[in-house]
């Protein structure tokens, strides 16, 4: 199994289909196809009836280009990667770094597939899918795509590490409403596999994300502030709006925040915003080193313990 890796390195959650499901997409969509064309035909004869024979046959010919060429190119086109066949199979046509599709795309892959689906009735299709270690076509090799599984269980899903508290509703007047929601992905999809990418390589990603969003936001970011942690912190403020929008005020602090790029919740009470520091033994008289925080950070050393009459806010200045 291997997952599709984009220009900036980041491993995106999507695994090459295997041919079998990519077979029986085939035949759905063929069988979608056949059974229009024989609608379609019919009618064309029924209203050509007083037309010669060879008029017949040119329409004849142009109905069957039309819909069986033709139509899986649109259809492709139009549902960026989608067919009723891959939809049901839960499959869909991609670049290969990922992004959808465009007509070009579409339209190579529709004319190959007509020899190495309909001339040689899947053959050379099944043949190259097979040799392929991605389970790639002649025409996705042509057309620069890949045929992956949209449909990935929940559990892989990875967990994008929380910002540093100190930053938390810091930015909660930034202008998100100009950040795409592919640089959304991009930004999560990087928090997520940084720790598997090498220091330099994320670092450097790191900053060329901070910098777009920077720019999309209108706003720079702060100084001193670790692009990584920049990233995370607007991220959260992105998500902690989308809850709020989604449950409203009342509801939105006490049960995680909403992940639009992902459709799921990512953490829990306490998981993004300022928690309450327990009460706790006595420190001992040497105290630990500081350990390293997710974003490349010294962590501040614990705050003594609040007192009866004076309560603790959590809240953990930069060191």
């Amino acid at each position: 199994m291997s997952e599709l890796v984009t220009g900036e390195a980041v491993a995106l959650e999507l695994r090459p289909a295997k041919l079998p499901s990519r077979a029986l997409a085939v035949l759905l969509d063929l069988a979608v196809a056949v059974i229009a064309y024989i609608v379609v035909t019919l009618g064309v004869v029924a209203a050509t009836a007083s037309l010669d024979e060879a008029a017949q046959t040119a329409l004849s010919i142009a109905t069957f280009v039309l819909l069986l060429v033709g139509g899986p190119i649109a259809v492709e086109t139009l549902s960026h990667g989608r067919s009723l066949g891959k939809l049901a199979c839960g499959l869909r046509v991609v670049r290969d770094d990922g992004g959808p599709i465009r007509f070009r795309h579409a339209l190579v892959r529709g004319l190959i597939g007509v020899i190495e689906i309909l001339m040689t009735l899947g053959v050379i299709a099944v043949i190259s899918s097979l040799v392929s270690a991605r389970g790639r076509r002649l025409g996705d090799v042509f057309a620069g795509t890949l045929v992956v599984r949209e449909r990935i269980p929940v559990a892989r899903t990875g967990f994008v590490p929380p910002p540093p508290p100190w930053l938390a509703g810091r930015f909660s007047g930034l202008d998100l409403s100009a950040v795409p929601n592919d640089l959304w992905l991009a930004i999560r999809q990087y928090l997520m596999r940084m720790q598997q990418l090498d220091p330099q390589v994320g670092g450097r990603m790191a900053e060329r994300l901070a910098t777009d969003l920077a720019a999309r936001t209108g706003a720079p970011a702060p100084q001193g502030v670790p692009p990584a942690a920049y990233l995370a912190a607007v991220l959260q403020e992105r998500q902690t709006r989308e809850a709020r929008r989604a449950f409203g005020n009342g509801s939105a602090g006490g049960g995680g925040s909403v992940d639009a790029c992902a459709g799921s919740v990512v953490g829990g009470p306490g998981a993004y915003g300022p928690s309450v520091v327990p009460a706790a033994a006595p420190a001992p008289a040497t105290a630990a080193p500081p350990s390293r925080a997710p974003y490349g950070m010294e962590v501040a050393p614990a705050p003594p313990t609040p007192s009866a009459d004076r309560p603790s806010t959590g809240f953990a200045p930069p060191a």
